[in-house]
């Protein structure tokens, strides 16, 4: 009686702790909506037995040899777990370590936010006094510059879904172009930052769609900011290397949208790659990946993670919002793993006495020809 009450109480403080934290909650609901479509798969699969039962003694003796092997197997698995204690705090040494070298990284490439669209970390007194200003006179532009700065740093947060990049990354692509891209439209910080995001999601499209590798995209982009167009091919749209290549992107741009063109304005050159793509239906495959396929989704997950990493060493992060994000990217990595398993699990056990049937009527057809065999090559040998 004094177990049960021990237990019961021991529910009632588990239940209370996952309630009042709602990432705890969800994940828990999510493990046991797994365990239930588990236990639904394995109601439907036959047992072991009825599986092996058609398969006939040499087969059954087949496998009874690779569940040995999976015996020792187990063991060996066992007892690596038994070391688990050090691997945890081994584990806890290297992630402290990640922490500490990503939050380096990101106060580096915040710095260069804050200074190609915000006031460079000022306040509005210092940045006042910087352009020779009142507060007052100084106070509408100061206010534009912030509200630019804090779009791409929103932007970068939910990168790991709309990019497949994390905080760090979206930062480091965006701080590589965006002088030419502000410069190109006027010192327009705000129109800039949101500019800004459609590039490096066109870049992260183009990468998902075309199979190619976002860092030669990121290079190509920063080429088109110095009139380099020697990359333009990377983005396998169909347009080689050369600023005639690029002139006929943007009057191909220019003829599916009705809006003209100047090569000479890199936000120019942005909009008409993005009108292509859009046309060729590149545009959103990132984000659709990210919530509907396994690969988009574990790419989403492991960006998640890693902004969950960097935000352990700032103590001004949003803990509980990073690891809402992380559970909610893991959990779509869940959905779209799990039907998976749920159609392959019952093919694997349909096929594989099959295939033991049949590799034991080979062997016993080889062992049937052994004699002969040897009859012929032992002389020769000898």
């Amino acid at each position: 009686q004094k177990i049960g009450s021990a237990v019961e109480g021991a529910r009632q403080k588990v239940e209370a702790f996952k309630n009042s934290h709602p990432h705890v909650k969800k994940v828990a609901d999510a493990f046991h909506s797994m365990k239930e479509k588990a236990d639904e798969l394995k109601s439907k699969l036959p047992t072991l037995q009825q599986s092996l039962a058609a398969v006939g003694n040499a087969a059954a003796g087949a496998a009874k040899g690779g569940f040995k092997a999976l015996e020792v197997t187990i063991g060996g698995t066992m007892k690596a777990f038994a070391a688990f204690s050090t691997a945890a705090l081994t584990a806890g040494a290297a992630i402290t370590k990640s922490a500490v070298e990503h939050y380096a990284d990101y106060e580096q490439l915040v710095g260069g936010v804050e200074t190609l669209f915000g006031a460079g970390g000022q306040s509005l007194g210092e940045y006042a006094k910087s352009v020779g200003k009142t507060t007052t006179d100084a106070k509408k532009e100061y206010d534009s510059l912030m509200k630019a700065q804090e779009t791409v740093l929103k932007n970068a947060d939910n990168a790991y879904k709309t990019a497949g990049l994390s905080a760090n990354e979206y930062m480091e692509t965006v701080t590589g172009f965006s002088a030419a891209l502000i410069s190109s439209m006027g010192g327009d910080t705000e129109a800039a930052a949101k500019k800004a995001d459609m590039a490096i999601t066109d870049m992260a499209d183009n990468a998902n769609k075309m199979g190619a590798d976002i860092s030669s995209i990121q290079t190509a982009y920063q080429g088109f900011a110095k009139q380099n167009y020697t990359m333009l091919d990377n983005l396998k749209l169909g347009y080689g290397g050369t600023k005639e290549e690029m002139q006929r992107l943007l009057d191909d741009a220019t003829k599916l949208s009705g809006i003209k063109y100047d090569i000479s304005s890199y936000a120019d050159i942005v909009d008409a790659i993005h009108v292509v793509q859009t046309e060729m239906g590149i545009t959103g495959t990132t984000a659709k990946e990210a919530s509907e396929t396994i690969s988009g989704s574990i790419n989403a997950a492991k960006s998640a993670y890693e902004n969950l990493v960097t935000g352990l060493a700032d103590e001004n992060a949003d803990l509980d919002g990073l690891i809402d994000n992380m559970a909610d990217s893991v959990l779509t990595v869940v959905d779209n793993v799990l039907p998976r398993i749920m159609e392959t699990v019952p093919r694997i056990v349909e096929t594989v006495p099959k295939l033991i049937e049949g590799l034991s009527t080979a062997f016993k057809g080889i062992a049937g020809q052994l004699g002969g065999l040897a009859d012929q090559l032992l002389p020769p040998l000898m």
